[in-house]
């Protein structure tokens, strides 16, 4: 075997084995009991209503992916594309839709295991949670990894097609994912966050029942949206992410080596996809570290996740050093100090999340403390703590775009220094495999708390899992600084990728010119600047307007339904789902629409230059917005949580309920429209990508 097909061997048989692992763990936790027969049933009934949105949105989504395959086909027909791309592009959506409805299935039967766990011990509470979150984190990486091996393998070596068509193609499969991950970010974050706030301002602002109360109408929905929007949703995103890194890194690996003498640029294309397979081999080992005794301080339950995430990031930098000296030799050692400033960039980023947002740090305990003269205030701190919060990031992102460039051979070779920054974004991403264990873990225990509040277990087991939940709401923003950091990386190779194909394409005869002087340019780049703001008004108006009709509704069954209040009736818990999934399905066509539109008519009215200046434009403001809007909604979460574990005067208080407010402004900054900017970012970059074909024909007729 050649060294080439080795690395693709190597990147097959790593998703091979996190595959294994992810269903050896599933089914490891599916052998845990679930608890009583109530507990049992409201499982059921979290189940049943996620199953059914996740039915209703694939077939809404599977509309808009027929459509795009005849767009594409019809375009392979005229010449701009291969007939190999329609097809690379349903199968990048699939996967992507794939990773989430596993790691969904898996959730909503351990949300009962972990609250049922957490009667013997908070780390067996833990252990279920993170387990869970595990089958979602190696299910990505593993899918990932397979779709982009068998897809490099055929076009490669069965087909033989030149390499600068395979990463062609390849970047169209990364187009449906991305097209499939803003699907489920949008549509399930407008779901979930419009039954959270639905039940927080009606349940405990106005009748002063406690989260997760039985008798609110809305309880059922809130726990369901958990399950679509910060585990499926979450799972399709960072699916997007995964493959997106690495696809883009092979494609400017192509130019960088490809004049090498002695050096083949499918090695350069190879070497991300091994490095990812290695990365799952490391994630595996830290995810085994993963333990706590029974304290429920945060800080103790912070550094025992911490310990895998840690572990397997120092495990990659060992490993990744003999990989570069082998496959690419002596001369290119400087990339393996690309990848280390990727690893040190996410760890740092991560870092900075958990200081702005865990309430075991001085930012959010100072933000509780503004609650106390009420919701005006607290909103205010949160907005200027968010607004605060990008400074570091900028400045982290910014220092490793540099390093990752300079190690590189950039200032030498500037081919050579995008390939380093593109790879820096692999680094960022190599330990996915139980970063987003941590991430995916979260929503198991917010639904493990619901499940012990509405099943009466001792409050003691509610303390227990209401520190898991506090825990998560700091490891989800984590992981979503992980996703935007890398979001940021990856679109600069993007944007890299795309003058490459204006170059190939338009083969010399388009004039292309990508200074700020070009008024063309210019344009396109405050354009680019307001999309993101476009598109999150867009979503947080959508999850405005869901919400409003889930407190109507909420508000209706406590005024009709006799005895509710008194726990002598039931609630239409249904009524709440149905409407939750009728508004969210309705309003995530939009924005999906504008990500793919918009790149398309730049290109036809201001040329490439344009979509160059909007790329670079939406790629700057929207890393600044998505952190912006992470960092505060989980600051906000934090606070709140801070107040009820009996702070600051503890539930109920008029602190608490302004707590509360704060919180239902940060649930759509965090869970709808932060964290769907990285994917629209990086769509906006592969969609340009992709139809370079038609806008250079247009303009060159």
């Amino acid at each position: 075997m050649t060294m080439e097909q080795i690395l693709v061997a190597i990147t097959f048989v790593g998703s091979v084995i996190a595959l294994i692992f992810a269903a050896l763990t599933a089914k490891k936790i599916l052998g845990l009991s679930e608890g009583n027969e109530t507990m049992r049933k409201i499982s059921a009934s979290i189940r049943v209503g996620a199953n059914a949105f996740l039915k209703r949105q694939y077939s809404i989504v599977v509309i808009f992916f027929g459509i795009m395959f005849v767009v594409l086909f019809a375009m392979a027909a005229a010449g701009f594309l291969t007939y190999f791309v329609p097809f690379a592009f349903i199968t990048g959506g699939f996967f992507s839709a794939l990773s989430g409805f596993i790691g969904m299935a898996v959730a909503t039967r351990s949300n009962a295991r972990t609250a049922n766990a957490c009667i013997e011990s908070l780390n067996k509470g833990l252990r279920c949670a993170f387990s869970a979150g595990s089958v979602m984190g190696f299910t990505v990486v593993g899918l990932g990894l397979l779709d982009i091996s068998v897809w490099f393998f055929l076009l490669n070596f069965v087909f033989k097609l030149p390499i600068e068509d395979v990463t062609a193609a390849m970047l169209t499969f990364s187009m449906g994912a991305s097209s499939m991950a803003l699907f489920a970010r949008v549509g399930g974050g407008i779901f979930t966050k419009a039954a959270d706030v639905g039940a927080d301002l009606v349940g405990k602002i106005e009748v002063g029942i406690p989260e997760d109360d039985p008798r609110n109408p809305a309880v059922i929905s809130d726990n369901v949206g958990d399950n679509v929007g910060d585990v499926a949703g979450m799972g399709a995103d960072l699916y997007e992410s995964y493959v997106g890194s690495i696809i883009s890194s092979s494609a400017l690996g192509v130019v960088a080596f490809n004049s090498v003498a002695g050096v083949s640029g499918i090695r350069a294309v190879a070497i991300p996809m091994a490095m990812a397979a290695i990365g799952i081999i490391a994630s595996i080992i830290g995810s085994c570290f993963v333990k706590t005794g029974e304290s429920t301080d945060q800080k103790a339950l912070l550094k025992a996740l911490r310990k895998g995430v840690n572990l397997s990031a120092v495990l990659i930098a060992i490993t990744a050093y003999p990989l570069v000296r082998i496959v690419l030799g002596g001369d290119f050692t400087g990339i393996y100090f690309s990848i280390l400033s990727g690893l040190a960039a996410g760890v740092l980023i991560g870092l900075s999340t958990e200081y702005f947002t865990s309430d075991t740090y001085k930012p959010t305990k100072k933000l509780s403390e503004s609650a106390a003269t009420g919701p005006a205030t607290i909103i205010i701190s949160g907005f200027g703590l968010g607004l605060l919060s990008t400074a570091f990031p900028i400045v982290i992102v910014a220092a490793c775009i540099i390093a990752a460039y300079g190690f590189a051979g950039g200032f030498q070779s500037p081919e050579l220094g995008l390939y380093g920054i593109a790879i820096a974004a692999v680094g960022m991403l190599s330990t996915l495999g139980v970063t987003l264990a941590t991430d995916a873990y979260g929503p198991v225990a917010d639904n493990a708390g619901g499940i012990a509040q509405m099943s009466g277990l001792d409050p003691d087991i509610r303390r227990r899992t209401d520190a898991l939940d506090s825990l998560g709401n700091t490891t989800a923003a984590t992981g979503k600084g992980f996703a935007i950091g890398s979001a940021a990386l990856t679109s600069l190779a993007l944007i890299a990728s795309y003058v490459e194909r204006v170059e190939i394409v338009g083969s010399g005869k388009y004039a292309l010119d990508i200074s700020l002087m070009n008024p063309a340019v210019l344009s396109g780049l405050f354009i680019g600047a307001c999309l993101p703001f476009v598109f999150a008004a867009l979503t947080i108006k959508s999850v405005g307007k869901a919400a409003q009709s889930i407190v109507v509704e909420v508000r209706r069954q406590f005024a009709q339904i006799t005895g509710l209040m008194e726990g002598k009736s039931d609630p239409d818990y249904a009524a709440c789902v149905d409407l939750c999934t009728k508004t969210s399905l309705r309003e995530m066509i939009l924005p999906t629409l504008v990500a793919i539109v918009t790149p398309i008519v730049t290109g036809l009215i201001l040329g490439c230059n344009g979509v160059v200046g909007m790329l670079a434009g939406a790629t700057a403001s929207g890393f600044l917005l998505a952190v912006f809007m992470s960092n505060a909604g989980g600051a906000w979460d934090n606070a709140k949580k801070f107040i009820e574990s009996g702070n600051g005067g503890g539930k109920g208080s008029d602190a608490h309920k302004a707590a509360v407010v704060g919180d239902t402004v940060g649930d759509p900054f965090k869970d709808t429209a932060g964290p769907s900017i990285n994917i629209l970012i990086k769509l906006l970059s592969v969609v340009s990508i992709v139809f370079v074909g038609l806008v250079l024909n247009y303009h060159l007729l």
